[in-house]
């Protein structure tokens, strides 16, 4: 049987091209016997076969496409409905319920946020080593007034703004690099840089040289401040966003209590350990960060945007816990956000500057520049403020340590704080505290100068410190995560990062000018010139600056897309299908 089963297929199989070639010879012989009239007979004939093969191919084609769609809506149906249900996942959680869930994840943001440690370090080193006797006197000149060796102001504002300067364009360099090769290889990429900058600065002997070692060591700056935020809000789920991004700042507070304590023991120095020894101290960080950062996750986002989809679900796994979650649900989650964000051109500097991108690039941008308006830059330069409110250097030292620690203490609260109240909330009420302590520094400065008056600046100075690591300052780094596009996260960041330094520049220049004897020698009046820049933050923040809390990326696109006023944010509600 199975032989003449087999012909019996040929012959099916053959018989349209048998019967396609007897047509042919029937046409001939019927043109050649019967004329005109045969001929038109015969390809009647021939065409009225082929129609109804055509007809029948066609009909094969189209019930293929049917099915195919059939099954691709089913799919996409399929895929929408875990993502609404990973959505719905992260919506219920509670805090606590997130961190069991991702307890890996709350490490490696952990891990990442330790990167800005290197940065605090190093500028508030620099801060603290114009106040440091062994370094004035090295590279100052002697002041009649305060009888003593400084540094000149142009250089104390050249010191300081020399790492800004290179971090300027290392933010630059990072956007694209992170959007081609990771978060994690670019990091590394940037440790790798950190070690090898660290001997410039070592080796200096002259002021040029330092400021020169200032520059290339902000370059790595660049990179961790422009991905650390992003790639912290990228791996834990919606309610840890908030915590995960702000932990950036208490590693800045602990980058200060680092030097702080340092400096403090090596103050009395007069020879250049002083300052050698505090240099050095700076490879503690980078070796073992390259060798946690090699074992780290990529984020699920930037896998998922780079249609690594499996890579993503083996990250996700790795980032929570299996019993807990359901990896191909949260992808497509994220697959959900990344097709609606999607676009035929590859991420440009540019496009952040069109469309709703426009207005998430300007948030980022303002809430960073913000940071150098609001009070920041007294935080920064503590000790010396510190030093010039009256106080003698050895407690400008010890109460620029116990400003840190408070500062610390004080990012911790945020995270109760921002994670109930919100953002924006705690962002205006902060900036509003502020503004207030500002003010009454300037008013204590103004009265005659006596001990009481010295304390009392140094009180304010303190506050206002601790206040802005309290709110603003924490609650910025939530806002700046959560406000990009995923799609261009690297590039905002980046970019918003570079609105930080071109402020902080001039900031820093106008700050030393306003405190140092050489120069303005206003003291605490200075309170006066930042309530006023801080003021206007605040009433910038009122008007366009949105509610982000509880919101999914998903919902953040949309309520963006429909240029909801920022003020009707938090009473807008986005339904689950929506796509846009």
């Amino acid at each position: 049987m199975a032989p003449k089963s087999s012909r019996h297929r040929k012959h099916n199989k053959t018989a349209p091209v048998e019967f396609a070639s007897m047509s042919e010879s029937m046409l001939q012989e019927t043109a050649s016997g019967a004329g005109y009239r045969g001929a038109a007979r015969g390809k009647r004939i021939a065409a009225m076969s082929s129609e109804k093969a055509f007809a029948s191919e066609k009909q094969e084609y189209d019930q293929h496409v049917e099915n195919a769609a059939a099954l691709s809506a089913a799919n996409a149906k399929t895929l929408k409905d875990d993502a609404i249900e990973a959505e719905n996942a992260e919506h219920q959680m509670t805090v606590l319920e997130a961190v069991k869930a991702y307890p890996m994840a709350c490490f490696w943001a952990f891990v990442m946020s330790f990167m800005i440690i290197m940065e605090s370090y190093d500028v508030f080193l620099i801060g603290n080593f114009i106040a440091l006797p062994a370094f004035a006197n090295k590279y100052g000149v002697f002041d009649v007034g305060s009888n003593k060796y400084v540094i000149e102001a142009k250089w104390q504002s050249a010191l300081q703004m020399a790492g800004q300067l290179g971090a300027l364009i290392g933010v630059f360099l990072a956007g694209p690099l992170t959007s081609r090769i990771g978060y994690r290889w670019a990091t590394l990429v940037g440790l790798t840089l950190m070690n090898a900058t660290i001997f410039v600065m070592f080796f200096a002997n002259s002021l040029p040289l330092f400021f020169v070692s200032q520059l290339l060591e902000g370059l790595p700056w660049g990179i961790f401040i422009a991905n650390a935020p992003a790639y912290c809000s990228e791996i834990v789920p919606l309610r840890l966003r908030a915590p995960a991004t702000q932990v950036l700042q208490l590693f800045w507070a602990v980058g200060s209590i680092i030097v702080g304590a340092v400096t403090y023991v090596y103050n009395p120095r007069l020879d250049s350990s002083a300052y050698k020894i505090p240099i050095a101290l700076q490879w503690m960080f980078p070796l073992p960060l390259m060798v946690l950062m090699w074992l780290a996750p990529e984020s699920p986002w930037w896998l998922v945007r780079n249609n690594r989809d499996e890579q993503a679900k083996r990250s996700i796994e790795r980032l929570g816990r299996k019993s807990q979650l359901n990896s191909p649900e949260v992808v497509a989650m994220i697959r959900r956000v990344v097709e609606n964000e999607a676009s035929t051109k590859s991420p440009s500097y540019i496009e952040l500057f069109k469309g709703s991108d426009l207005r998430r690039t300007l948030i980022v941008c303002g809430i960073y520049a913000g940071q150098n308006l609001a009070g920041n830059l007294i935080a920064n330069q503590a000790v010396y403020f510190f030093e010039q409110a009256g106080m003698t250097v050895n407690f400008a030292f010890a109460l620029g340590l116990i400003t840190s620690a408070l500062q610390s203490v004080a990012v911790m609260l945020s995270w109760i704080l921002t994670t109930y109240f919100g953002r924006r909330t705690i962002y205006l009420w902060g900036t509003g505290f502020n503004i207030v302590m500002l003010v009454a520094l300037g008013i204590a400065a103004c009265v005659p100068k006596s001990s009481a008056s010295s304390y009392a600046q140094a009180i304010f100075g303190l506050i206002v410190s601790v206040g802005f690591t309290l709110a603003a300052a924490p609650v910025s780094w939530a806002i700046i995560a959560e406000t990009s596009a995923i799609r261009l996260r690297p590039l905002t960041t980046g970019i918003g990062r570079a609105s930080y330094y071109i402020i902080e520049i001039p900031c820093i220049f106008l700050g030393s000018y306003m405190l140092n004897p050489t120069g303005g020698n206003l003291g605490g009046k200075c309170g006066f010139v930042w309530g006023g820049t801080a003021l206007f933050c605040w009433v910038v923040a009122y008007f366009y600056l949105p509610e982000f809390k509880g919101r999914s990326y998903r919902e953040i696109d949309i309520m963006f897309k429909r240029k909801i006023p920022a003020r009707q944010w938090k009473q807008t509600v986005i339904d689950v299908q929506d796509d846009e």
